[in-house]
């Protein structure tokens, strides 16, 4: 019977997306990890692999399709001995809402590249146990069972009707990480929202006030919705508080100058930022109990320091993660953060190197910004603003007036996460690691 290719979720606030383009036509065989189509999100445009083999039997959305819903049909794949004849009559059942953290985080290491389940099980795909239970199954879920000595009989599949997909077997391969626990509340808590802007006044009432002056009208692109539900959840469900420390930066970049000196035949140029990153991550290994982000009913705490830094692009953001930054060299950083960076600008970031953290930086001073309150990003239990340094007139250890470059950090925090002596004992460290530069290379 024929097989309904359905629209991914390929990140956890991902309700819809628009189906860019088309990598196959209508005849075209295709086999498991072969590329379909590129899907649009909030964050990013991505591949979109198949996960049977047969032929593309019809295209069912067209390239540009915009708001095309989660675990809707996109396409209909043939099986072996099947013809055209058979899409239009083969019955469409309607797929199983799996969770989109669930899509999105069973297989973290091709997270962008989610594939398609059935909407009904073909004879080829059922399995029976020793029981005389019948387990519906993929063609390749069954051929990854026995790649890897998966049990399919104690299996609950995510696909429609119950199947077993690819998916299933990857995640039953390892334990539950905390990621994907973290990725399920991160899903929880936005997808209420993360469809439409939520809005305290209504358009048409808004409007009548302005209707004698000129403006322009802006759709809200599916980007800006999605900061906008998230921020608004942020604020009126974390119970934000916030630290502030001053930091004296001239040794920090006295020695930035000596290492970009010496580092200039690796064509590597460190900046103030690089510097940030490092100085938080080992501060959240040297306060364990501040690395940590709230579940809903309980709070967990990491032993990897990971890192997202929040990156502004075309008509929004994106907070990027660096992973094990603490054990990282700042070069290395420097490298990855740059290569982040750029990816997110062109929106070709996969979902797993933009999703986690416990912690997150934002940086405004590059643009004359002396300090600011940033908003946490929820799972996240805290977020480090960052202002221009400057210098300023002040009071040197001798008791004498001097000059100093100064920039200003405030700590937003998840007052459920992390108290306010736990916070200023993190930020004293990200202070003193930052006023000490040469201690974070030992």
């Amino acid at each position: 019977m024929p097989i309904e290719i359905l629209m991914p979720a390929l990140s956890p606030t991902m309700e819809e997306g628009t189906l860019a383009k088309w990598l196959v036509k209508e005849g075209d065989a295709v086999a498991s990890g072969d590329l379909l189509a590129e899907i649009e999100t909030d964050k990013a445009t991505m591949e979109f692999e198949a996960v049977d083999e047969g032929i593309i039997g019809k295209l069912l959305v067209a390239e540009g399709t915009e708001n095309v819903a989660v675990n809707s049909a996109i396409a209909v794949l043939l099986e072996d001995g099947e013809s055209s004849s058979e899409v239009d009559a083969a019955p469409s059942a309607p797929a199983s809402p799996a969770p989109a953290a669930e899509a999105a985080t069973s297989s973290p290491a091709k997270s962008a590249t989610l594939a398609s389940a059935p909407a009904s099980t073909p004879p080829a795909a059922e399995d029976k146990a020793a029981e005389g239970v019948r387990i519906f199954a993929t063609p390749l879920a069954r051929k990854l069972a026995a790649q890897n000595n998966v049990d399919l009989t104690r299996l609950s599949g995510s696909g429609p009707r119950g199947r077993i997909v690819k998916a299933d077997i990857e995640a039953a391969g390892s334990a539950v990480s905390a990621d994907r626990t973290v990725a399920s509340m991160a899903s929880a808590a936005s997808t209420s929202g993360a469809a439409s802007a939520p809005q305290s006044a209504n358009f048409e009432t808004i409007s009548k006030l302005y209707a004698e002056r000129a403006y322009e009208e802006i759709s809200l692109d599916r980007m800006r919705k999605t900061i906008a539900a998230r921020l608004t959840e942020a604020k009126q469900t974390v119970p934000h508080f916030y630290l502030r420390r001053d930091v004296m930066l001239d040794n920090l970049l006295g020695f930035r100058g000596e290492m970009n000196a010496a580092l200039a035949e690796r064509d590597v140029k460190l900046s103030v930022n690089d510097f940030v990153i490092k100085a938080c991550a080992l501060a959240l290994t040297t306060v364990p109990t501040a690395n940590a982000i709230w579940a809903g009913d309980r709070i967990l705490q990491f032993t990897p320091a990971d890192i997202a830094v929040a990156v502004a692009i075309d008509g929004g953001l994106i907070t990027p993660v660096l992973k094990d930054a603490d054990q990282k060299s700042l070069s290395v950083l420097s490298t990855e953060m740059k290569d982040l960076a750029t990816r997110a600008k062109g929106r070709k970031l996969a979902p797993d190197e933009y999703q986690g953290g416990s912690f997150a930086i934002s940086n405004l001073g590059m643009f004359g910004i002396d300090n600011f309150d940033a908003v946490i990003n929820p799972p996240h239990g805290a977020i480090l603003a960052v202002g221009a340094g400057k210098k300023k007139p002040v009071v040197t250890a001798s008791g004498e007036l001097g000059i100093a470059t100064v920039m200003s950090l405030t700590l937003s925090v998840d007052h459920r996460v992390i108290d306010g002596a736990l916070g200023a004992e993190l930020l004293n460290v990200i202070v003193k690691n930052l006023e000490n530069p040469m201690a974070m290379l030992a």
